[in-house]
């Protein structure tokens, strides 16, 4: 499904000014409740902390009760729009677990995405067979899944990449994801060959961290993470940092900022493209001969 921008960002960007009007309004939680004969203050919260789907009818009380200029408010009801199309999202994204929809939600009409992963290939870049392996591997720890749901979920989160305007996509990968680690060596293979495959397309960038290379400060990540920036600079940018149980969503200036450098850094210590993909061929072996690249994009962005 193409979205011209993510709902679960749009709903932060809603929630975030609706919280401004208020305050500018003076006015509190409650308030506003009781002016609009809201039962308790928990729907208002939610909507102001991009928790919940906003109803239209809801959102356009509430631009009446803070007197929105004419202008502002259509601003306000296209974003509120954009905010509620999750409900077509989930229906395209089927039975999707919670954790990866959470993901394809922000890769939703992403303009940049960049991924670190220390350990495993991102899930965008996986093989069926490389994914079933994975979710599997986090059945036995526990993970209430449904291991063929899962891997049709990254499928169908793919798409992304495949777009007629698909987002400018950097994974950035320790040097240790490109040893199998006890991976069977068909879906070794096969995974490899995707990669290198992948790293041919003019949108997608594929690079290596070496083991031994330190960034800048020394500072390497110790979990994997991903950034999401959009093609409507006031959509706030998102980083997503995955833990072994649920994953944390950040969009604080501050908190973006921090990881914006740090993609920087390692940036400056990864092997180049072409260096990238002449390590996964001979990780291969000589049966493989990358084709030359196709000219890379001189508009992809930088981060700031």
């Amino acid at each position: 499904m193409r979205l011209s921008a993510s709902p679960v960002v749009r709903r932060v960007r809603l929630g975030a000014e609706l919280r401004r009007l208020r305050r500018r309004e003076a006015l509190t939680l409650e308030q506003v409740c009781v002016r609009l004969g809201w039962a308790s203050t928990s729907k208002l919260s939610r909507i102001e902390l991009g928790q919940s789907r906003p109803d239209l009818a809801d959102v356009l009380d509430l631009l009446d009760a803070y007197q929105v200029p004419a202008d502002q408010r259509n601003e306000l009801i296209v974003i509120a729009r954009d905010a509620a199309t999750g409900r077509g999202l989930s229906k395209a994204l089927g039975e999707m677990g919670e954790r990866q929809r959470a993901y394809a939600e922000l890769e939703a009409g992403a303009a940049r995405i960049v991924e670190y992963q220390p350990a495993l290939v991102p899930g965008l870049l996986q093989t069926p067979a490389y994914a079933r392996l994975r979710v599997s591997a986090g059945a036995l720890l526990g993970d209430d899944v449904d291991v063929e749901s899962d891997v049709r979920g990254r499928t169908v989160r793919q798409e992304v990449l495949r777009r007629p305007d698909p987002p400018h996509y950097t994974a950035l990968v320790d040097e240790r994801v490109c040893e199998p680690g006890g991976t069977p060596a068909d879906v070794w293979r096969d995974q490899l060959r995707h990669l290198i495959a992948l790293a041919e397309w003019p949108h997608i960038t594929i690079r290596v961290v070496p083991s031994d290379a330190a960034p800048e400060g020394g500072v390497r990540p110790l979990t994997a993470f991903s950034y999401y920036a959009y093609p409507d600079p006031a959509d706030p940018r998102t980083v997503l940092v995955e833990t072994l149980t649920t994953d944390l969503r950040l969009v604080g200036e501050a908190d973006i900022a921090r990881y914006e450098r740090l993609v920087d850094r390692l940036l400056a210590a990864a092997l180049p493209e072409e260096e990238t993909v002449e390590l996964l061929a001979r990780r291969l072996g000589p049966v493989h001969v990358p084709r030359p690249r196709e000219p890379r994009d001189a508009s992809v962005p930088e981060l700031h």
